[in-house]
This record gives C-alpha cells, sequence and structure tokens, in this order.
C-alpha cells in the first residue's frame, strides 16, 4: 500500500498564485505598519489558499509483477554443426533454472533459417518479443547463439542488458568453396574463365594441407578433378559442351574434422548461346518452297545463310553464252570439303545428284555427320528418281530409303504415336485448318520406308512416313518426305505451324538439350522442385532426389502429357539437389548451393559485440561451464566471468485506488472565518 497527497485545484494555478501574492503584500504591508494581527491575517490567507487547492489524500493498493527475461534461441541451419544443438538446450535449461529461482518470467522465442536466404534473423526476433510484453518489466534478454546472426546492425533499444551465450567449441575450423566469378552465359566453342578458391577458417589443424583437390562435373557427367592452392585464387579455364542451361558444380572433397561439407559445393547455371549459327542450304533447283526456307532462316539475326541454288544442271544446254549468266562458281571445294566443319546445320532442298558435288564430298559430309553435324533433307519427287542422295554415299546415314513412288494427293499431315511424345513435335499448335482440319493440306509425298531404329514423327498419305529423324554416332539427321511445307506459310486453307516445326526440328538436330526425348529436368520455383522426365519408351520408375543434408526420397512422376512424366516436391533446406532416375542424373541448386547460413559457420562473438557492448552485457562461451543470472542496478556492467545479470524493474499492477479530502471545505472555511475574526479583534483591543 503507498499514499501520497494530491491536489485538485478549484482555480487554475496562475490565478492562486495572483491571488495568494496579493495577499501576501497586503499581509507585509501590515506587518510594515506595525498593525498587531497581520500574523493572524496571513494564517486566514494561507488556509484560504490551501483551500483554493484542494488537497487530497491518495491510497494505492498496488500488486508487483514479476521482471520478464527474454530469450531467443537460434535453430538456424548452422546450429545443426557439431554438438551446437545439445549445447543450446542445457544452457536453456540451466538459464530457466536461474530464472526461477530469482522469480524471473522467461519469454522464449525459437528462430531458424530466414525465408529465402536470409540467414539467421535473431533481432528480428527479439524485436517481436519486445513488442509482446510491457517495456517496463523486461529486466534482460539473452541470445542462445553460435553468434553468426545476420540482422545484428537491427537490434532494439532494450531497457536492459543484452547477452550472447555462444555455441561452438574452440577447435572447429571449416573447409568452404566460393565461387567469386562467373558468367551468366557463354558463347558456345569458346573458353571463359571462372575464379575459384578454397578458403579455410577457425582453427585450421596443421595436418590441413595447403593444397584440395576440386571436382568439376557438368549437368551430372563424367567428373574431372583439379588440384588447387588453398587460400589462393584459381582461374579455371571452360568450355560449355552443349547449348542452352548448363548447370556445373564443383566440389571439394570433405576434409578430416571439418565441421561439415554443405559449403564444400558450388553450383552455377550458365546458358551456352551460339554466337553465329552457321547453316548451309543447298537447294537443287528453284522452286515456290525454296523463298520460304530462305525467309526462315534469315529472320533470325543471328544465323548466317549461305544458299545456293543450281539453276541450271551442267548437262542442259539451252543456249545462253556463260559471259551473259549472272552466277557465281558453285565453291564445292571449299563449302564440303575446307570448312564443312564450320556450319551447325547443312540442308539439302530437292537437291538430286547432277554431278556437281562428286562422291567424296557426300562422304565429307557423312563424316561431317558422324563426328556431330546435323543434316536436314527435305525430299521432292528428285528423292525418289534415280538420282536421288540415297543412291550416294550418304546413304548409311539417312533414316529412310525412297521407294521410287511419289504421291501426288491431297493429305493433312498428322502426328505419329511416337510424335505425340517427342519434343519436336509434341504439343504443335493445331488451330490452323478450316472445317475442323488442325492444318491444312499438303498435295505431295515421297513415299519412304523408315529404316530399324528410326523415329517416325509424322505421318501423311496412309500413314506413310512424313517426318523421319535418326541419330548417327555423334550426329544427327531428319528427312521430310515432302516439298510442299511452304504451303502452310504461304496459309493455304489456314497453314500450319510451319515456323515452329521447323525451328523444333533444326535445334534437335543442334542437339539443343530442351529438345532431348530422354531427357532428366528439374525446374525450382521458390522452394518447390519440379522434376520432369521426358521419355519414348515406358513410364519411368520413381526419381530418387537426395537432399543437401544427405536424406534421400522417392518421388513418383504422373503423366501430364505423352511422353512427359513430372513430379513435385518441396525442398525443406537451401543447397544442391541431386536427382537419378535409372540412368538419367540432373542436378539443381534449391537457392544457392552453400547457403547463407554455411558461409561462415566458425561461432563468433564479434558479430553481436556492438549490440551487446550497447547494453552493458556479456558474451559467454558456453563450453566454458555453468553460468550463474544475477541482479545488478541499471547502468552498471551487468556480465563477468561466468555470469550475466538482469536489472530489476519494480514494476507493479495497480488494484485499487482511494482519494480522500485532507479537510473538509467547511473546515477550511471555520478556521479562515476565525483567524479573520482574531486578527481583528487583537487589532481592536490595540
Amino acid at each position: 500500500m503507498t499514499r501520497q497527497i494530491l491536489f485538485d485545484p478549484m482555480l487554475p494555478w496562475a490565478v492562486i498564485a495572483v491571488l495568494g501574492g496579493v495577499a501576501l503584500a497586503l499581509c507585509l504591508l501590515a506587518a510594515l505598519r506595525g498593525l498587531p494581527g497581520w500574523w493572524l491575517r496571513a494564517l486566514a490567507v494561507g488556509v484560504l489558499t490551501l483551500a483554493l487547492a484542494d488537497p487530497s489524500l491518495q491510497t494505492e493498493e498496488r500488486e508487483p509483477l514479476s521482471d520478464i527475461l527474454l530469450v531467443v534461441v537460434d535453430e538456424s541451419a548452422s546450429q545443426g554443426l557439431s554438438d551446437r544443438a545439445v549445447q543450446s538446450e542445457e544452457a536453456l535449461a540451466t538459464l530457466m533454472a536461474e530464472a526461477a529461482r530469482d522469480g524471473l518470467d522467461t519469454r522464449i522465442a525459437r528462430v531458424g533459417d530466414g525465408e529465402g536466404d536470409e540467414g539467421t534473423l535473431a533481432m528480428a526476433a527479439l524485436s517481436e518479443l519486445m513488442a509482446e510484453v510491457p517495456r517496463d518489466r523486461v529486466a534482460g534478454a539473452v541470445v542462445i547463439s553460435d553468434g553468426q546472426v545476420h540482422d545484428a546492425g537491427q537490434a532494439p533499444d532494450l531497457p536492459a542488458p543484452l547477452h550472447l551465450l555462444r555455441t561452438g567449441r574452440e577447435g572447429d575450423w571449416d573447409r568452404r568453396l566460393i565461387v567469386s566469378n562467373a558468367p551468366s552465359f557463354a558463347i558456345l566453342g569458346e573458353e571463359f574463365t571462372i575464379t575459384l578458391r578454397i578458403e579455410d577458417q577457425g582453427d585450421v589443424p596443421a595436418d590441413a594441407g595447403t593444397e584440395a583437390d576440386i571436382v568439376l562435373s557438368v549437368d551430372g557427367g563424367q567428373p574431372r578433378a583439379y588440384r588447387m592452392p588453398v587460400g589462393q585464387d584459381l582461374q579455371l579455364p571452360i568450355t560449355l559442351p552443349h547449348g542452352g542451361l548448363n548447370v556445373i558444380e564443383f566440389r571439394v572433397p570433405e576434409a578430416e574434422g571439418e565441421l561439415t561439407d554443405r559449403n564444400n559445393a558450388a553450383v552455377i547455371q550458365i546458358n551456352g548461346v551460339r554466337d553465329r549459327l552457321r547453316v548451309l542450304l543447298v537447294s537443287g533447283e528453284p522452286h515456290p518452297g525454296q523463298r520460304t526456307w530462305r525467309n526462315l532462316l534469315k529472320a533470325d539475326s543471328a544465323v548466317d545463310l549461305v544458299h545456293f541454288t543450281i539453276l541450271r544442271p551442267p548437262g542442259k544446254q539451252d543456249g545462253v553464252p556463260v559471259t551473259e549468266l549472272s552466277l557465281i562458281a558453285f565453291p564445292t571445294r571449299e563449302l564440303f570439303s575446307e570448312k564443312i566443319d564450320e556450319f551447325d546445320l547443312i540442308i539439302f532442298d530437292r537437291y538430286q545428284r547432277r554431278g556437281i558435288l562428286p562422291g567424296n564430298y557426300f562422304e565429307n559430309v557423312r563424316d561431317y555427320v558422324e563426328q556431330g553435324g546435323a543434316l536436314l533433307i527435305a525430299a521432292g519427287p528428285d528423292f525418289a528418281s534415280a538420282d536421288s542422295l540415297y543412291r550416294s554415299p550418304l546413304s548409311p546415314i539417312l533414316p529412310a530409303r525412297p521407294t521410287a513412288i511419289v504421291i501426288d494427293q491431297p493429305f493433312t499431315p498428322a502426328i505419329s504415336e511416337t510424335g505425340e511424345k517427342h519434343p519436336v513435335t509434341e504439343g504443335l499448335p493445331d488451330d490452323f485448318g478450316v472445317d475442323g482440319a488442325p492444318w491444312g493440306r499438303w498435295f505431295r509425298q515421297v513415299q519412304v520406308e523408315a529404316l530399324p531404329n528410326t523415329e517416325v514423327l509424322m505421318t501423311g498419305v496412309d500413314d506413310e512416313p512424313l517426318l523421319v529423324l535418326d541419330r548417327v554416332k555423334n550426329g544427327r539427321v531428319a528427312l521430310l518426305g515432302s516439298d510442299h511445307v511452304w504451303l502452310w506459310d504461304r496459309g493455304l486453307e489456314g497453314g500450319g505451324p510451319q515456323a515452329e516445326l521447323l525451328r523444333r526440328l533444326a535445334h534437335w538436330l543442334m542437339q539443343e538439350p530442351e529438345l532431348e526425348e530422354e531427357a532428366l529436368t528439374a525446374v525450382a520455383l521458390g522452394q518447390e522442385i519440379t522434376v520432369t522426365r521426358r521419355t519414348l519408351g515406358d513410364a519411368p520408375g520413381a526419381v530418387t532426389v537426395t537432399a543437401p543434408d544427405g536424406t534421400e526420397t522417392e518421388l513418383t512422376l504422373t503423366e501430364e502429357a505423352p511422353g512427359r512424366f513430372v513430379g513435385r516436391i518441396v525442398g525443406a533446406e537451401q543447397g544442391l539437389y541431386r536427382l537419378v532416375e535409372g540412368e538419367r542424373t540432373a542436378v539443381i541448386g534449391l537457392g544457392p548451393a552453400a547457403p547463407r547460413e554455411f558461409v561462415e559457420t566458425i561461432a563468433t562473438d564479434a558479430v553481436l559485440a556492438n549490440a551487446v557492448a550497447a547494453q552493458e552485457g556479456g558474451a559467454l562461451a558456453i563450453e566454458a561451464g555453468s553460468f550463474d543470472l544475477r541482479s545488478v542496478r541499471a547502468g552498471r556492467q551487468a556480465a563477468g566471468r561466468g555470469w550475466i545479470g538482469w536489472t530489476p524493474r519494480e514494476a507493479y499492477l495497480t488494484a485499487d485506488v482511494r482519494i480522500l479530502s485532507l479537510v473538509p471545505a467547511w473546515l477550511f472555511l471555520l478556521l479562515a472565518a476565525s483567524l479573520a475574526t482574531l486578527a481583528w479583534l487583537r487589532e481592536g483591543r490595540q
């Protein structure tokens, strides 16, 4: 119970002060004139002034409130290293026991990894605790952590000491791999450099070595090992193997005794782009579709097109003098012997053997394909003739043989069962045609027989093969058994997806990864990983997903489209995920390969040093042994060897308040009247 005197003036204090001052001045004047009752008048004035102030007695019934200790427990990924989690729980148990002994209430917040790759947001958690309790009850705050806090600069303004109970061991050390410079894209066939660095931190043992192996693999393929010094930058030259997305993984083997291997790997994703796409288009004779091929290839500014059209075969005699022909000599030797390897794609458009290209040049084309080149045959009636390219040294690599029959009747191209699954023809737009037909019709087809182990993607008249693909050693070949694809470009009967079909076909021939028919890929959106398995065969088995911490999960895929099976999994943590399905492998990084929690893994006091010092707190290593919790006065140093302090706040809750007037108004009036009467009598007697 507490008591105090309150005043509730009947008039403003300024008015009371003026009236009191005037009355006091009159009393002093009476005293100077020697009036014997002046002091009685002064008392009467004082009584009236006090009555105007209306004094009262306030009595409060107070219930003391316990002080509160705020505790933030770091449960981020780095706290899972070594025995830090056990240290944290033991320290928390000791702290709770000490707080209970001192009568402190505790508020505990457990903080894990921040969203995305924000790291440990311990100060944000402490601010939230502060917002949930009255400020005048906060007696102290304790953070149990390895000290690697990533929002240390946002520490709240505390009215009490802040302490750090640090996990970790004195002899901890770790090795990590850093990719300090890597491009987001690179030109195919051109060498570029990536800057790598192996860095040791903590109490590095003498036998850790000054060099370490680094293993490189692309798209989960065959790894290659390099030897590099520790603590120095290494400029590693790399050439991308294919266009599209290249996932390059670097890994340093785990050293004995280091804290974790989670930061021993790095994954970068580099898009391989072709500097210039060089295409050789050889048209055997002028025809309406020739312009379509040229317009399609020239529409892309990145395509260098070399186009030759044979306007007059050597055996034709039309009487035109050679000097009047506006033609250049066909540079056959240069194109088909010296520079054939410089082309990314060779197209023979309605070409037939006419003696212009000798047999050894066709052999060069065959070797070019077998060594990784791309060949497209756009066949017309020429392919069914005696001068067909099939009757040349190209025959061993062509995917179909002609029957010498040319079918001249209208038909609508159709996607075969295999074509429904193949990425070249899967999902082609089918809203071009009229009268319910998906596409416009063609009017000529060369009858061919697809060879074994080839892929027939499109069919024509009576389901005869129309588009046939094949792999030849390291290269690829495609045969289009009609020269009427240009009708789609002209919009006859609505046309069709000519540009999209030929674009996909060219990219498949040039081995672009996104057009692979047998592939395992993964895409990450936030924490969700979407796994896609393309296949022309039967349904694939489950995909084994290996998380960064080594745990394995079996992911069952469901068929979302013919030949495309998809599954989704939510990654529980940041890092590198490995996927295996049969002989297919893939890797994907969810966030960085080494999350922020594993960039700096050695426990430290330095990160929170300024925040702790600003609140007169301290940092204690948990491995040093037990500690005490002590009460200290505000403004004093609140930490020492083996102890941390809290500041008593003496907060209370007012249960009841009573207010009584010290003197009744009638008593003030009686006293003032009596004093005034006595003063009058005293002066009258005088």
